[in-house]
């Protein structure tokens, strides 16, 4: 049944296909004409992480695994490094590590779909073995529409083509339907329900209530608006980029986004704020009957939901990787310099290093790790095994490349008589790093690592962790774990806010793990196995390349000791 509607799906494509035709536009021309370098400044740009050879990159599409290949698709302004008119930009990859750029798969073409930009969707794999992708165009009434592409050739495993349906726009805002046309965007991988029907979500608002708007289809071509959302949330604001899928109860392996509904089976819905640029998710129960979703713990409809990452992690987007069972998040790293900078500099964004993603024990929130293909590069390991830090002391770690490093560090906490008593008003955890920073000298903690730090310190990185006494309660501590930016650089135009979030782990029986991937402008941070992750987007004047060190250090009125500590330079990727 299944087969044949993959079938009769493609042929109805395929009919009355339209040609892609290159046609871009750049905002703000002005400004880079006047600025735009004649080649990208490379001072800051990463080794490892994925990113184009120049201009602007943000949301990550489509990505996908095909015969073998990986492939991800992104946002790109092929005429300068500010966002203008965007194309789906495409590369592939074998190892998840290492990238071929290929011309792009989708560009304006179409004036009642696209002839603004391409902008952002996802791909779903039919029948398990045909790509199909659902995107949002900007048609020429400056409305968002969406729209459905697939390839030419099934047999090319690197998809070098793909040809739009000549019926699209498949959805569009009408008076009938009540969508606003400039809220309207980012479809989701889509999902075969019991009934054989194709489900996905499409981002939308109604005033200030973001919505999930839920459709339907037999044939993936003719969808249908369902009477209620899949959820919403009020006064949330624009809901971008959402993001529903299985994850398993027990265990790591991924699960296809067509799994039938199970009693060991949970939902995640993730969204991505507009207002606050912050990716949120909550865990639930989906009911395929009636097609509704229901959180179960942290409710992501005002913002105070669990979030993927703390810092620089904006429009992410996962996929089922069918090859190794698993699920794999990519994510944004948008800018923390002004417009003027890096058009300055020539290019704009990356994408974070891709992270498997699995439910926790708990069940009450995500894990998420490192590929382990990104262990590839390592080389040059050191190590040290049981070390004390002394109160106010720091240890540098030598022999790698720090400006390029990958660093796993276990602390034993010693003397939690000495943990600061936690104040219940303390709720927000950002505003509590911005209080207690990486050199204020506080009772257990903070400790941790100083990473891109200059000589003599006037510039670094500092993702620690700071321990709390809760109440009167002997046994119950409160963890916090910050990336403080406030020190990272010497140039007072970029961003140096502080990240932090609160890591549920006991320190009483847990260890404290840190693991921090370095990689010139980036510092990416899992904290308690995954549990809490922070990426800082930094711009250090002093700590470049091979000025740049990296301590392990404790700020607070305890030792604390190093259990273990592993430590890697990371060889460079081959990256478009």
């Amino acid at each position: 049944m299944i087969m044949k509607t993959c079938l009769v799906f493609l042929s109805i494509l395929i009919h009355g296909v339209l040609h892609l035709q290159a046609s871009h536009v750049t905002i703000n021309q002005d400004l880079q004409s006047i600025l735009q370098p004649s080649s990208p400044n490379p001072t800051y740009r990463t080794a490892y992480h994925f990113q184009p050879p120049k201009n602007w990159m943000n949301d990550p599409n489509g990505p996908m695994i095909y015969k073998g290949i990986y492939h991800l698709f992104y946002q790109y302004n092929p005429d300068g490094p500010s966002f203008g008119k965007i194309v789906w930009a495409h590369s592939t990859s074998k190892d998840l590590v290492n990238w071929t750029p290929h011309p792009p798969a989708l560009s304006p073409s179409q004036p009642s779909t696209d002839s603004g930009s391409c902008w952002s969707g996802s791909a779903t794999i039919i029948s398990g073995q045909t790509p199909a992708i659902l995107y949002t165009g900007l048609n020429q009434q400056q409305q968002q529409v969406q729209a459905l592409a697939v390839p030419k050739n099934l047999s090319d495993p690197h998809l070098l083509e793909w040809i739009k349906s000549s019926h699209n726009p498949l959805m569009a805002p009408t008076s009938q339907n009540q969508i606003n046309g400039s809220s309207f965007r980012d479809p989701s991988t889509a999902w075969l329900g019991h009934d054989l029907k194709w489900r996905m979500v499409v981002g939308s608002k109604r005033n200030r209530r973001g919505l999930a708007i839920l459709y339907k289809s037999k044939d993936f071509i003719h969808w249908t608006k369902s009477q209620h959302p899949l959820h919403s949330g009020k006064d949330s604001g624009m809901w971008e980029c959402p993001d529903f899928y299985p994850v398993k109860i027990d265990g790591k392996d991924g699960l296809d986004t067509s799994t039938p509904v199970g009693t060991g089976i949970r939902h995640v819905l993730k969204i991505s704020l507009d207002e606050t640029r912050h990716d949120l998710y909550s865990i639930g129960r989906y009911n395929a009957r009636k097609d509704s979703y229901a959180p179960e713990h942290e409710i992501v409809d005002n913002g105070r939901g669990l979030r993927y990452d703390y810092g620089k992690f904006y429009a992410s987007k996962t996929f089922y990787d069918s090859v190794k069972r698993r699920r794999i998040l990519w994510g944004w790293i948008n800018e923390s310099l002004p417009i003027v900078d890096y058009v300055k500099q020539g290019w704009s964004g990356l994408q974070a290093i891709p992270r498997s993603v699995w439910l926790d024990k708990s069940g009450k929130q995500l894990v998420q790790w490192p590929i382990h293909e990104i262990e590839m590069l390592r080389t040059n390991k050191i190590s040290m095994t049981n070390k004390v830090l002394k109160e106010g002391s720091k240890i540098k770690i030598s022999k790698i490349t720090a400006a390029q490093a990958d660093i796993e560090v276990s602390f034993e906490v010693m003397g939690l008589e000495k943990a600061e008593k936690f104040d219940p008003k303390w709720r927000d955890a950002e505003l509590l790093c911005n209080r207690k920073q990486s050199w204020t000298r506080g009772g257990l903690g903070p400790f941790g690592i100083m990473a891109l730090a200059s000589m003599n310190l006037e510039e670094f990185t500092a993702v620690y962790f700071t321990i709390f006494k809760f109440g009167e309660e002997h046994g119950k501590y409160v963890v916090l774990m910050c990336s403080d930016q406030t020190k990272s650089s010497l140039n007072v135009r970029t961003d140096k806010t502080n990240y932090g979030a609160f890591l549920d782990v006991n320190p009483v029986h847990d260890q404290l793990s840190l693991r921090s991937l370095i990689d010139h402008s980036i510092v990416e941070s899992f904290g308690g196995g995954g549990k809490v992750c922070i990426t800082s987007r930094v711009y250090p004047s002093l700590a470049i390349k091979e000025a740049a060190h990296l301590y392990v250090f404790n700020n607070g009125a305890s030792p604390v000791r190093i259990s273990k500590m592993k430590a890697w330079s990371m060889k460079k990727g081959v990256i478009n």
